[in-house]
């Protein structure tokens, strides 16, 4: 068998990294596995023009929404054509159009996609929020800044309807809630939607004594650390804010983040993976979030986590058993989660062997060759 990956980046941000350690899962097995990401930069721009105009000449929600109004033709490469299936997962910002989406689903080709946000199944937002209208059909989109009936929610969810409609896809959720979420979407209905989670290297994210984690990072050893990381540290939608407040009622830990415009940038794995031992608690205080690359990570190297109820973080943690999730939007709470973990050591292990059960590399790419071979 022959598997396609296809995603805009092949390093930068969290699809990228699933997509990427899916790929050496699949080696593993002994599938050939090749990847398709963007080439060229002019499309995103042109996109990002395009939504500028749309929306008056506000960068308002400029980030939020994707169009995939222009985008690169894959389908002539040749890796496209030796492919037997075609597994796509983050596709935006230019990678591919939604011309490009169709001529992709009328090859024949088997059709694989990982959401790794709502945008497959929205009209052009990542992430819905506390808007259901793509159950239906988009229109009057709360991200425009002159949302109406046949906006430019309601022509791309019109262009989708017509080209998904001709497709047979099956939609895989790394986590439960985004499939049962997909699952309501008129675009998905008559495809199959599946859930998986992500895989993990045990053997690069494993415990290892705090003390030398500590020492190799330079970090001190006389206060409890909790960690946070996140691609860009001020991005609002990860919910440092909330951490901040909550960590002025434990003047007794040191927070740690990583990321751009924080304490620390690391992009050598190892290197995180002695970041993730070296803590005593990892708390993802995310207002919005699918499955957190993050937090496998964390777990998977004897570290509990704490978060909100959102999203499919609530399926990831098990309150009080291998973390604690504290409530929506609550700094009080995400800090009583914190004193938790910090006071229950034997939550540590539990992290580990639930990370071990549910992510493995080997589990994860048998499930998927199962959906593959369908």
């Amino acid at each position: 068998m022959n598997v396609l990956i296809v995603n805009t980046t092949e390093r930068t941000g969290g699809a990228a990294i699933a997509a990427t350690r899916l790929m050496h899962a699949l080696r593993a097995e002994g599938v050939q596995v090749s990847v398709a990401t963007r080439q060229r930069k002019f499309p995103f721009y042109w996109e990002r023009l395009r939504i500028f105009l749309a929306n008056h000449l506000s960068k308002h929600n400029l980030w939020q929404i994707d169009i995939a109004n222009c985008g690169e033709d894959i389908t002539k490469r040749p890796e496209f054509r030796q492919a037997d299936v075609v597994h796509l997962h983050w596709i935006n910002q230019g990678f591919l159009s939604l011309s490009n989406l169709r001529a992709i689903f009328r090859s024949g080709k088997r059709i694989v996609w990982t959401l790794h946000d709502q945008w497959p199944y929205t009209a052009i937002c990542h992430y819905a929020e506390d808007c259901t209208r793509y159950q239906t059909h988009c229109h009057h989109c709360p991200l425009l800044t002159a949302p109406h009936p046949h906006d430019l929610s309601y022509r791309i969810f019109e262009q989708k309807l017509r080209i998904w409609r001709e497709a047979d896809i099956t939609f895989v959720g790394c986590s439960r809630w985004i499939a049962d979420e997909a699952r309501q979407s008129v675009l998905t209905q008559g495809h199959r939607v599946v859930s998986i989670p992500n895989a993990i290297d045990h053997n690069v994210f494993r415990p290892m004594p705090k003390d030398e984690a500590r020492r190799q990072l330079g970090l001190s050893a006389d206060r409890p650390i909790v960690l946070f990381i996140c691609q860009k540290v001020t991005d609002e939608r990860k919910g440092i804010r909330y951490l901040e407040e909550a960590a002025r009622e434990l003047p007794d830990i040191q927070l740690v983040r990583v990321g751009k415009g924080g304490d620390y940038e690391i992009s050598d794995e190892r290197r995180m993976a002695a970041m993730y031992a070296a803590a005593d608690v990892f708390v993802t205080p995310s207002l919005q979030d699918n499955l957190p690359n993050t937090i496998v990570e964390a777990m998977s190297c004897g570290t509990p986590c704490v978060g909100f109820c959102v999203g499919g973080i609530p399926e990831m943690i098990h309150h009080q058993r291998d973390g604690y999730v504290a409530r929506y939007c609550d700094a009080h709470d995400l800090a009583a989660g914190i004193r938790y973990v910090l006071t229950h050591p034997e939550l540590q292990e539990a992290a580990v062997v639930y990370a071990h059960q549910t992510y493995d590399e080997h589990r994860v790419a048998q499930l998927y060759l199962e959906e593959y071979e369908r």
